[in-house]
């Protein structure tokens, strides 16, 4: 049986995962009668809530005497590791470009990695169904995009087809044919996409999907380079600098036939397959015959831009909520994390019970901590830091992204004005059809943190907003942050209804009433500039008066939600987000307000 190994590339909700549920039903791989879910490789529970796909996935079909094994790669920047090495296992891409937004910033992110590589995508315009949908502009603007990064004459010369992922067909001209079927997409496949190269010699493999197994132990998935694997061979294991990690044995060799994961007797060159039985092969690591000397080049990974402190949760209420709250099982989690995520950065902290992890952005981390929080951690994090760098000169550089925001025409002007605050620079201003602009910046990582739901409120909702790793950049200067204080709580208890409407007027709560708070946790946005303690718990005073109306329930306006994402990008260096498997709270570094006065002190005279 012939081969071809393919990835689905394209920016976050173009539907790739969509498409795959349709490539999987029309190749065979479902009974006439199964249920099927939708979006079937969103395996993880956050994967399925947000509709993002945060892992690879890899699975295969067979179309005719052909088998496609298919990896579907993350859309989103922050996921950008994973996409780089899936690039390195596959012979072709389908590209995949929604018909009314055309190219977006992570379609830049990913053509130009597998240009890099020396794939040859082929195009898929999808969604073509949308009402809004320019087709032909589209073509255009990836050819653009092709030529901007710098294609070659092959790579210019793209196949294009169209269609709906969503309704399962795929055709030369945008117009749906009688025999809707993504017939045409699976022979495009066979005829452009090369047979997977092999290269002579003994067994050579890279890892590039690591997961683990509560049976089989750590499993790495990767391309076969070249020979053969058969179950109890011995293998070695060497770093992408040759020395040799370990010498071990494949205890299982699996391959991926539809949904499902399957033994087999042998793994042949050109395959994707996954094999389990060693404890110290990680990503980018070299899978190879006991003989072989030199480790096969793996791709570098881009530096990671964004930095956050993971600290032990040291609140009054810690351990409550939480079974996993000490630094040793914190630090397991997480270079169990770092091991499979090649993205990722952990450092040991200069104070006690404090990690520092790196990483692309604050989604990555975002995701990071509330799998964490699901798995029963209790920690504290804090707000996220850029990661800055120095040149030959010594001149410091700051990481800038590429800010594309889709906005309304007659929201563009507060969209300008809030991006300039934060030294963001206009690129680029074109219309994008139905009234609506799209804007360009060159930005500032810092200066985008918190900014999302800032751009919501002043564009009415109607703005999208994504962003891309552009390079690094002199340091652009200090960036005004949040202008509101924050009210503390002074004393540990339960909030009280009556204290949380009195305390109205100075500002919105983020806690409800019978909220737990202790000494130092923020309780609410105060209206002006400084921080203000003021008394949670304080009720009502009884006496024997009455009178009319006098004791009606107090009517309090709901508080301000903060998910993670909000907290994390919402909260000032001297706070902290105190993160369980039940609540999201904030509250100061320093609990004692003695103490925070004396380190403010010594912050203003730094």
């Amino acid at each position: 049986m012939s081969l071809r190994n393919i990835a689905i590339i394209a920016h976050v909700d173009h539907g790739k995962t969509t498409l795959v549920d349709e490539l999987l039903k029309q190749s065979g791989v479902y009974r006439e009668n199964e249920r099927v879910a939708e979006r079937a490789l969103d395996s993880g529970d956050i994967e399925k809530e947000r509709g993002i796909t945060i892992l690879a996935k890899a699975t295969s079909v067979t179309w005719g005497d052909t088998r496609i094994n298919i990896v579907d790669t993350p859309g989103h920047a922050d996921f950008g590791g994973e996409v780089e090495r899936i690039l390195n296992m596959v012979d072709g891409a389908v590209l995949l470009v929604d018909a009314a937004e055309g190219p977006m910033p992570q379609t830049k992110f990913v053509v130009g990695k597998a240009l890099k590589v020396g794939l040859r995508p082929i195009v898929a315009v999808n969604k073509i169904d949308r009402p809004d949908a320019r087709a032909d502009e589209v073509v255009n603007e990836v050819f653009d995009l092709f030529a901007a990064l710098d294609a070659d004459e092959d790579q210019l010369d793209f196949p294009i087809l169209y269609g709906s992922g969503r309704d399962g067909w795929m055709a030369p001209e945008p117009d749906r044919p009688d025999e809707a079927s993504l017939a045409p997409l699976f022979d495009l496949v066979l005829d452009h996409v090369p047979a997977p190269a092999v290269a002579d010699g003994p067994f050579r493999m890279i890892g590039t999907i690591l997961e683990a197994d509560p049976f089989l132990g750590r499993i790495i998935t990767g391309r076969i380079h070249s020979g053969t694997v058969r179950p109890n061979q011995t293998v070695k294991v060497m770093d992408r600098d040759g020395k040799t990690l370990e010498t071990g044995r494949v205890s299982k060799i699996l391959a991926f036939r539809g949904l499902e994961r399957q033994p087999i007797e042998e793994g042949a060159a050109g395959d994707i397959v996954a094999i389990a039985g060693l404890s110290k092969g990680t990503v980018a690591d070299t899978f190879c015959d006991p003989q072989v000397d030199e480790p096969l080049a793996a791709q570098p990974i881009d530096p990671p831009t964004v930095t956050m402190s993971f600290i032990v949760n040291d609140s009054p209420l810690a351990g409550t909520e939480g079974d996993k709250v000490t630094s040793r099982v914190i630090r397991d989690r997480l270079m169990k994390e770092a091991e499979g995520n090649v993205a990722l950065k952990i450092e040991d902290s200069d104070q006690k019970d404090a990690f520092h992890v790196s990483g692309r952005g604050e989604l990555q981390l975002a995701v990071l901590i509330e799998t964490m929080r699901r798995e029963g951690f209790e920690l504290a994090v804090s707000r996220p830091r850029v990661v800055m760098q120095k040149d030959e000169d010594g001149t410091l550089l700051e990481p800038i992204e590429e800010v594309v925001i889709d906005v309304d025409e007659e929201h563009s002007g507060a969209v300008v004005q809030k991006m300039s605050e934060r030294k963001g620079e206009m690129a680029e201003l074109k219309p994008s059809g139905g009234d609506r602009v799209r804007l360009v910046f060159h930005a500032p990582t810092r200066g985008l943190i918190g900014y999302q739901s800032e751009l919501l409120t002043d564009t009415r909702g109607t703005a999208i907003m994504n962003r891309l790793f552009h390079g690094y950049a002199p340091y652009k200067g200090p960036i005004a942050g949040r202008t509101n204080g924050v009210l503390i709580a002074n004393e540990p208890g339960e909030a009280v209804a009556y204290a949380l409407f009195n305390l109205e007027d100075r500002g919105p709560m983020v806690i409800d009433p019978g909220a737990k708070v202790y000494q130092g946790m923020i309780i609410g946005i105060h209206s002006r500039d400084n921080d203000l303690e003021v008394n949670v718990l304080k009720g009502k005073k009884l006496t024997n008066v009455r009178a009319a109306g006098k004791d009606d329930a107090v009517k309090l306006t709901p508080p301000v939600r903060m998910t993670l994402e909000r907290a994390l990008s919402w909260i000032q260096d001297d706070e902290l987000v105190e993160v369980t498997p039940k609540s999201i709270r904030l509250r100061k570094l320093h609990l004692d307000p003695h103490e925070r006065k004396r380190f403010e002190k010594a912050r203003a005279s730094a």
